[in-house]
Order: C-alpha cells, then sequence, then structure tokens
C-alpha cells in the first residue's frame, strides 16, 4: 500500500463510510478504489477534487500527510448513507427518448406513454423508468447504448452533490439530454457538471437552463456480439 492510497483508506475510515459507498461518490467501481488505497493504482485529479470539495480534504495532508485531514468539518448530511427501500421485483419501463419527444416530456407525462420493454431487476431501489445512453461523456463507466435507470426529482436543489443524474439542459432553446455527476459550483446559481470521460471537461450550467433532472439508480452494460 502506497503512502497516498494509505491515507485515502484512513480518511475513508475517518468518514466512517464503506469502499462501495465512496466509491460510488467519486464515480469508480468498488474494485478501482481498491486498487487505489492498496497503491495498484493512483488517485486521480478528478477524485482527488472531489475529495477536497465535497469532503474538506486537506490536499497537502492528501499529498505528503503533512497538517490536519480536514480543513473544515466534513459535511456528511451532504452525504447520507442509502436509505432506499429495495424491492423483491419490480418492471422498470424503459422508454425511448426519440419517441416521447425528449426527457421534459417523458418525466411530465409518463403515465400516458407507452413503453418500448420492461426491464426486471430484483433487489433494486424504486425506479421510475430507464432510457438508453447516447454518447460518450460517462466512459468508461456508461457507454453509448447501456440502459440507465433513474428516480426523477421535483427539484434541482434535492441533489446529493457528486451523484450521477439523468439532466435536461435548455441550450439556445434545444434540449440537451446528458448523463453528468452533479459538483457544486462556487458561482451562485450554478452547479458543475463533471463527466467520468477525462476528455470532456468540466461545465459550468445555470440552474434554471436545468429543465429536468433525475438520480441515476442502476445502470445495465449492453454488449454487441459480432
Amino acid at each position: 500500500m502506497n503512502e497516498v492510497g494509505a491515507r485515502l483508506r484512513l480518511m475513508r475510515k475517518q468518514l466512517n463510510m464503506t469502499q462501495e459507498q465512496l466509491a460510488q461518490r467519486l464515480g469508480v467501481g468498488k474494485a478501482a478504489l481498491s486498487m487505489i488505497e492498496t497503491g495498484k493504482a493512483s488517485l486521480s485529479t478528478r477524485n482527488r477534487n472531489i475529495l477536497v470539495q465535497d469532503f474538506n480534504a486537506n490536499p497537502e495532508w492528501l499529498d505528503s500527510g503533512r497538517g490536519k485531514m480536514f480543513n473544515a468539518e466534513p459535511n456528511l448530511t451532504q452525504f447520507p448513507h442509502r436509505t432506499d427501500n429495495s424491492l423483491p421485483l419490480q418492471s422498470v419501463p424503459l422508454y425511448s427518448i426519440e419517441g416521447t419527444a425528449g426527457l421534459v416530456p417523458l418525466f411530465s407525462k409518463q403515465e400516458e406513454l407507452k413503453p418500448v420493454n420492461f426491464i426486471h431487476i430484483p433487489n433494486l431501489p424504486k425506479c421510475d423508468g430507464a432510457i438508453y445512453v447516447v454518447g460518450d461523456s460517462m466512459y468508461p463507466l456508461l457507454k453509448s447504448g447501456d440502459i440507465v435507470l433513474y428516480k426523477q426529482l421535483n427539484d434541482v436543489r434535492d441533489v446529493f452533490w457528486g451523484d450521477m443524474y439523468l439532466l435536461s439542459i435548455d441550450i439556445d432553446g434545444e434540449e440537451y439530454i446528458t448523463v453528468k455527476y452533479v459538483q457544486k459550483s462556487e458561482h451562485e446559481g450554478f452547479v458543475k457538471l463533471v463527466s467520468q470521460n477525462q476528455h470532456h471537461a468540466d461545465k459550468e450550467v445555470e440552474i434554471s437552463r436545468i429543465r429536468a433532472i433525475a438520480l441515476i439508480k442502476a445502470s445495465v452494460r449492453m454488449h454487441t456480439i459480432g
């Protein structure tokens, strides 16, 4: 275990979080976090920034072990443990964005729309629906053609900073649909949208331009053979 990995593990223990919980906040798999903690992989700049911004981690302590672990008391109210009750089995409707003319109509008229299919997954928190992913902004965590299952939010202010969301954004009157990590912005009235793909730059977006938002609850990887 290298020194940075050891400090990350110590911080996780101090936060009273499991590897699965911290991995979810960082947008990596549990196995990837384990590799970082054991020194088999390095801590990326993006994940280091999440620790500093969202957990008040002291960057100097992360890098060298000098100083205090936290610059301020970690605000754990923004990172509650998952309390969703899993359902033994549910049928999640799978929708086509093209068929619903966008995310906003889908959310507002979901009960009137006909799904293209249903996804049956046991022991999953309640989901409102599922759609196919388009684009590579969350690659390799998600790739184009994968399916994400979501829970609709009524207000963007209800987000948990650092979690992954399905969003509809108004860009010059056109609807732009994307899956991103939503982080707190330093600018009033904005949020920061962060991609998993390192080739996609972070983007500051006015909250007023977010027309619809849903928390990603699960994903299904689609494999193509042949």
